[in-house]
C-alpha cells in the first residue's frame, strides 16, 4: 500500500487518506491508526474520525498545530506497523421470510439468479464493518458479493422499519432506527446492534468481522420475544 497522504482541514483538523478506492487493506490501514492513536494520543488529540480509505483527526489548535500533528501520526505509523489488530467476530442473526416491504424477489429478477441463490450469496459475503454512518448504529458493512450488488434505488421508500437488513453496491447493514432508505431490502434481523449500554453502545466496533446467519420465521419470532 502507498504512504497515506495528510490535508489539513480548517485549522482543528488534519485528514489523513490511505487511498482513494474502497478495499480491506485500506479499511483496515484506517482502522489500525484510529486504535493506535486511541492507545497513545498525542498532545492535543481530541478525536478521530475514521471512513472507508481516510480518518479525520481532530485536535486542540491552541496546543499544537497540522505540522506537529502530521509528525506525531507518522511516528504512531511506524510504531504501529508491525500491530495486528485486534477483532471480535460478530453472528447477527437474519430471517428472509415474511419482510414488509422486501425486495428479494426483485433483487433475484435483476441479477438473473433465484430468491434462493440471493440468500446464498448474501449469507457467504465476507463482511467487515468499514465505518458508522450518519444514524446511531449505522455500521456499514463491506463486501456484499459481486453476483447480487445492486446499484441504490432511483427513489427511496419512507418508513422503513428498524432491524431491517439491506444491501445496496458492495454495502450492507441493518437498520436501528425506522427511516426512508433507498437501499434493497432482503431480510429482517432480531439482533440488536443497539445495546443499550453506555460503555459499548453498540454491537459492533469498527473493523470487526462480521457472520450473518439464517433463522426461519419461528426463530426470528422467538429471538423477539426474548429482546
Amino acid at each position: 500500500m502507498s504512504q497515506p497522504t495528510f490535508r489539513a482541514v480548517g485549522d482543528h483538523a488534519l485528514l489523513v487518506e490511505f487511498g482513494d478506492k474502497v478495499s480491506k487493506d485500506t479499511n483496515k490501514a484506517v482502522h489500525q491508526l484510529d486504535r493506535a492513536l486511541a492507545k497513545h494520543p498525542f498532545d492535543g488529540f481530541e478525536e478521530a474520525v475514521p471512513a472507508f480509505v481516510n480518518i479525520l483527526i481532530d485536535f486542540d489548535p491552541l496546543v499544537t498545530d497540522h505540522h506537529a500533528v502530521e509528525a506525531a501520526v507518522k511516528d504512531v505509523l511506524l510504531a504501529s506497523s508491525d500491530h495486528i489488530t485486534e477483532t471480535s467476530i460478530r453472528e447477527v442473526l437474519v430471517c428472509y421470510e415474511d419482510v414488509e416491504n422486501s425486495d428479494l424477489e426483485e433483487v433475484a429478477r435483476l441479477t438473473g439468479l433465484s430468491t434462493e441463490a440471493v440468500i446464498d450469496a448474501h449469507l457467504a459475503g465476507d463482511y467487515s464493518v468499514y465505518m458508522y454512518g450518519f444514524a446511531p448504529g449505522y455500521a456499514y458493512l463491506a463486501s456484499v458479493p459481486e453476483e447480487i450488488r445492486l446499484p441504490r434505488k432511483d427513489s427511496a421508500i419512507r418508513g422503513i422499519k428498524d432491524c431491517s437488513v439491506l444491501i445496496a453496491g458492495p454495502q450492507c447493514l441493518v437498520t436501528t432506527i425506522t427511516m426512508p432508505t433507498g437501499w434493497w431490502i432482503i431480510g429482517k434481523s432480531p439482533t440488536r446492534v443497539l445495546t443499550g449500554n453506555d460503555e459499548d453502545p453498540f454491537l459492533f466496533d469498527v473493523g470487526d468481522p462480521v457472520v450473518f446467519r439464517r433463522v426461519t420465521q419461528e426463530e426470528y419470532d422467538a429471538a423477539m420475544a426474548e429482546a
